[in-house]
């Protein structure tokens, strides 16, 4: 109940540039810029139709006094508008004023989002556009809420259907649902002592929480039900239940701990809040169903008995010796596909911000249609020493010659080189110099991210460097998710590395064979690289983002299925042949792992079809298709090699006592 009501007091972040590590050149430059100007980047644009002059000064003054916008920047700021503007230079008039539509660039607050842009909806209606980072951001802010709870409001019955069709008690699935749910509700409230949690986190860990963790209820409630018909005492079947569920129980938790304590390594910080969140689950989790589940099914066990049903979907099946004539076949197959797969799934077309906002929304038209006046704009800041103006002229005139800026706003070529600084009035010199720094800005006509402004970011890195050294500091929307780029590269390495690494130690303890881990993690792991290699054989471009976290999510939860395979399998290899172990195991696991995986691809499409934010959409997707992957390849794939590997597995596992009769 606490946890309950305590997450309601847990701010949320929106924000995803809060995320970057402290030590990064874009967000040591934005502290530099705060600190010396006082002022932040431009996050906002706003295209007022079909006004004078006069008229968009007007509209600059309200959104001035808008409350939590800030640094509104116009035509005026750039240049005298009391002479002719035709006198001007025509690319700096076109960047703001353009065929009597005026654009407007301004700083909206952190944590004002939704507010600022409802007012300025309010202040230019329907025919003008709104545009930027800070709509994106309330977009989200106001989304991600309500389409959690939609989610939610969809995931649940589905669930409740699959454990009604899966168990023999109408009241089983109210008690697996409410021993994962008290966890959950425990690890939202704690995250109360974490601070704040990211947009991602609140959308997504509750959700993986569920229908990760679902299937410890399930081992143990099956465990004890296998057990009453043979034991008079219920207490005497639940312990005996406990002592057997246990090793599976805490092998599955611990193969997805670690796999989720991996995403706290993580520079780029997003990840390490979604790892502790679902670390926390994870251990809540397993505590509540250890601790709390069998308490609860003691004290209302006679619930159970009189609300069995008869078994509506069988859980044993005849198919295995079907698909183990498919072992060759399937072999071949994976081995064609597993290089390409791998080399492919890197080399996606990859989105490392918030991607484009759909055409059918009013944010993606508005964005259109700015962009048809006035094309592509991302404003990048340089702040260089202040001082030596010639110096500062001639960086300003190579940067001007690059082909992707279309204007340039400096000291040098707004005031001009010929007027010492001191001549001005205060508020004319605070736009451009601090007490250390001259400030630049470029504005660039590429989009946020690709190709062609990851380029741009490196030659204006390249030209300021050849003028200043390291003396410099650049910041904006494009060098931002540059330097997102850089570290969530390398985190991927970092991370899948220790991932891989601690399941295998996990497997290594649990099977106590050198070649067993190494089976289990090529039948996952190449589930994984041909669900990540999809996009790229589509040419759908993938948010970085969700990759990263689906290529650790997918491992550390669904290695769950290959580990009861493999563990039924080897039981049952102690009194048969491969072949016979084999077909025994399909058999009589299939069903076993059919619905945890039933349910988690469930939470990945739901989330992929109610949610509207690109990254969690992408998680979505991922999720729910590599779960599928994951499950045809346990049931297809890994009993093929099991059976090729037998004589290898044998030798390298410790006390294997495989049976010998054939």
């Amino acid at each position: 109940m606490v946890g309950a009501i305590v997450q309601f007091g847990v701010p949320v972040n929106y924000n995803m540039t809060d995320y970057l590590p402290s030590n990064a050149p874009s967000t040591e430059a934005m502290d530099v810029m705060e600190e010396e100007f006082g002022e932040d980047v431009a996050n906002t644009r706003v295209m007022v139709q079909d006004v004078s002059v006069q008229e968009a000064l007007e509209y600059k003054s309200e959104l001035e006094a808008i409350d939590g916008v800030s640094d509104v920047s116009w035509l005026d700021d750039v240049i005298d508008i009391k002479t002719p503007i035709e006198m001007a230079d025509t690319d700096t008039v076109e960047t703001y004023y353009k065929g009597d539509h005026a654009l407007f660039t301004f700083h909206v607050d952190e944590g004002k989002e939704v507010e600022a842009t409802d007012k300025i909806y309010e202040l230019i209606g329907d025919g003008n556009a709104l545009s930027g980072e800070a709509l994106d951001t309330a977009i989200s802010q106001e989304s991600t809420g309500e389409e959690t709870f939609n989610a939610a409001a969809i995931l649940v019955p589905i669930i409740i259907l699959i454990l009604l069709l899966s168990t023999r008690s109408w009241i089983e699935p109210v008690f697996f649902l409410t021993a994962i749910g008290i966890s959950i509700l425990i690890n939202l409230g704690t995250n109360i002592f974490v601070g704040e949690i990211s947009f991602i986190s609140q959308a997504v860990a509750p959700i993986l929480q569920l229908a990760v963790s679902l299937d410890y209820a399930i081992f143990l409630l099956h465990s004890f039900d296998d057990y009453r018909n043979k034991m008079d005492s219920p207490y005497e079947a639940m312990k005996q239940a406990m002592k057997k569920s246990f090793p599976a129980i805490a092998a599955s938790a611990s193969t997805t701990f670690f796999g989720f304590l991996a995403l706290t390594f993580m520079n780029f910080e997003i990840g390490a809040d979604l790892g502790i969140n679902l670390v926390k689950g994870i251990l809540l989790s397993f505590l509540s169903v250890m601790v709390f589940l069998p308490a609860l099914t003691l004290m209302f066990y006679n619930l159970i008995d009189k609300t069995y049903h008869k078994q509506w979907i069988p859980t044993k099946y005849n198919i295995g010796k079907y698909l183990l004539k498919l072992r060759i076949p399937v072999l071949a197959l994976i081995a064609i596909l597993i290089i390409p797969a791998f080399l492919a799934q890197s080399q996606t077309n990859f989105i490392y911000g918030m991607g484009e906002l759909p055409d059918n929304t009013r944010a993606g038209q508005d964005t259109a249609k700015i962009e048809d006046v006035f094309g592509k704009y991302t404003p990048m800041v340089l702040l260089v020493p202040k001082g030596d103006l010639a110096r500062e002229d001639e960086l300003v005139g190579e940067l001007s010659d690059l082909k992707q800026v279309k204007s340039t706003v400096a000291y040098t070529n707004t005031v001009g080189v010929a007027i010492p600084p001191e001549y001005l009035d205060e508020e004319t010199k605070e736009q451009f110099f601090s007490d250390n720094y001259s400030r630049i800005i470029l504005n660039t006509t590429t989009k946020d991210e690709g190709d062609k402004a990851f380029s741009l970011v490196e030659k204006v890195r390249d030209i300021v460097d050849s003028y200043y050294g390291e003396d410099y500091y650049a910041t904006g929307e494009s060098v931002t998710l540059y330097d997102m780029k850089q570290i969530v590269q390398k985190d991927n390495t970092l991370v899948n590395i220790l991932t891989v690494a601690t399941i295998a130690l996990v497997l290594l303890v649990t099977f106590r064979s050198l070649s067993l881990p190494i089976v289990l993690l090529l039948t996952i792991q190449s589930s994984v690289w041909i669900n990540l290699a999809i996009p790229y054989f589509t040419n759908d471009p993938l948010v970085y983002i969700g990759y990263l976290i689906i290529s650790i999510v997918q491992l550390a939860a669904t290695v769950d299925y290959a580990i009861l395979f493999s563990d039924d399998y080897t039981s049952n290899r102690q009194k048969m042949g491969a072949l016979a172990a084999i077909k025994k195991t399909i058999n009589e696991k299939i069903f076993s792992i059919a619905v945890p995986a039933s349910i988690l691809s469930s939470v990945g499409f739901i989330l992929w079809l109610t949610s509207s934010d690109p990254i969690i959409s992408s998680i979505g997707i991922l999720l729910g298709r590599g779960t599928l992957l994951a499950f045809t390849l346990v049931v297809l794939f890994l009993p093929a090699l099991l059976v090729v590997l037998d004589r290898l597995i044998q030798k390298t596992t410790l006390k294997a006592n495989f049976y010998k009769g054939e």
